[in-house]
């Protein structure tokens, strides 16, 4: 089912080729560094991104001294010093939270975008002067989608036909597409300001607009308490239907899809990546979609390929099916000695090789924890 590798991402980054993707300039370095003691019971992991659901990168010690360089909003976390969103990111680009953490003053926000000199006595670029790039629509699928944002959830502006001519200003990273010309997660920015996927443009290369950020994005993100309204009704059902526990349900699609913005869910409402397995897709499933991904195999050497991943009606359908596989899959049997004790629950999960990363189960009970999860299992 793809679980025993938890690094198959259906959001691949832009390929830089002549041509076909982006020019994207380098950002200076930060201001200089502060010292914080980190405060924890046990040990603090430092991560990719200011948010718990972000990779691992390494791991801190009580009393242990770091250099913290800003400070950015992220994530809220409730901590042994602090309940705080800010995380602070250290000299080694990484980041951990500010809830743990004991320094004297306060660090200054991170630069979201590279200062540019501006020349002497140099007059404004007037608007009738940006350059333009015309590409060619090309689509076997249709016609294609101009959209007001960088993903196929954002209203649509009009429709244009394979051979219409568009003129692209620069492009940003948004949601994966599989198009006719090509996969990528590159929308070309038009110059009346739309957005269009340039899996189905040919055009000359173009720039990375101004501030517009290398992370991935799928579409108007949904807030916390939005996420966790529209999770608990279809988690609770799959409590009921199957027996898993509606918070790790919960905390595992938190987890998986990135609070529901990775590309799998916002397109195909598929939260814990469930693949299809030759053609098949259960009764909760709609249908069968192939992404370009890639793979590690366990000496950590990755590849590219591809894999196909169930459709859903509904993130209520997703959840139940992630209780059905759960349930039918022999070697998760011994997580149902604990259907009302969720933390033995997932630890069972994890001990039986759903997931490779050592960090799964911490990752999981600290969201459980941390969002009050619990209090959605419904037989207390």
């Amino acid at each position: 089912m793809g679980y025993r590798t938890r690094r198959l991402l259906a959001v691949p980054m832009m390929a830089l080729t002549a041509g076909a993707g982006l020019v994207v300039a380098s950002s200076p370095a930060q201001a200089a560094a502060a010292t914080a003691t980190v405060k924890v019971n046990s040990t603090l992991m430092t991560r990719s991104g200011p948010s718990l659901a972000s990779r691992v990168t390494g791991s801190l010690r009580d009393g242990q001294r770091v250099s913290a360089v800003c400070r950015v909003t992220g994530q809220p976390v409730r901590g042994s010093v602090r309940t705080t969103d800010q995380w602070d990111r250290l000299s080694t680009n990484s980041y951990i939270t500010h809830a743990y953490v004991r320094m004297s003053g306060s660090l200054p926000l991170c630069a979201t975008t590279s200062p540019q000199a501006s020349p002497v006595r140099a007059k404004p670029k007037p608007a009738a002067e940006v350059t333009y790039r015309t590409g060619t629509v090309r689509s076997a699928d249709g016609s294609v989608n101009i959209r007001t944002g960088p993903g196929t959830s954002y209203p649509v502006k009009r429709a244009v036909a394979t051979g219409a001519k568009v003129q692209g200003v620069c492009g940003v990273v948004g949601q994966l597409v599989n198009g006719t010309v090509r996969s990528t997660t590159q929308w070309n920015r038009l110059s009346d300001g739309s957005y269009i996927s340039h899996a189905y443009v040919v055009t000359p290369t173009l720039h990375l607009c101004p501030g517009a950020s290398l992370t991935p994005v799928t579409g108007p993100a949904l807030t916390t308490d939005q996420f966790l309204k529209a999770a608990v009704p279809g988690a609770q059902k799959g409590w009921r239907e199957y027996g898993v526990p509606a918070s790790v349900t919960i905390a595992q699609a938190i987890l998986e899809s990135g609070w529901g913005r990775s590309s799998l869910s916002v397109t195909d409402s598929n939260y814990f990546g469930i693949k299809c397995q030759n053609g098949r897709y259960g009764s909760l499933a709609k249908g069968c979609h192939v992404y370009n991904t890639s793979e590690c195999d366990a000496a950590g050497k990755c590849f590219a390929t591809t894999a196909t991943f169930r459709i859903y009606a509904s993130m209520a359908n997703s959840f139940r099916d992630h209780g059905n596989f759960l349930r039918v899959n022999s070697r998760y049997k011994p997580a149902f000695g604990y259907t009302k004790d969720a933390n033995k629950f997932i630890w069972q999960v994890w001990k039986a090789g759903y997931a490779t990363d050592p960090n799964y189960f911490t990752k999981v009970t600290t969201l459980m924890a941390s969002y009050h999860l619990y209090q959605y299992d419904i037989w207390r």
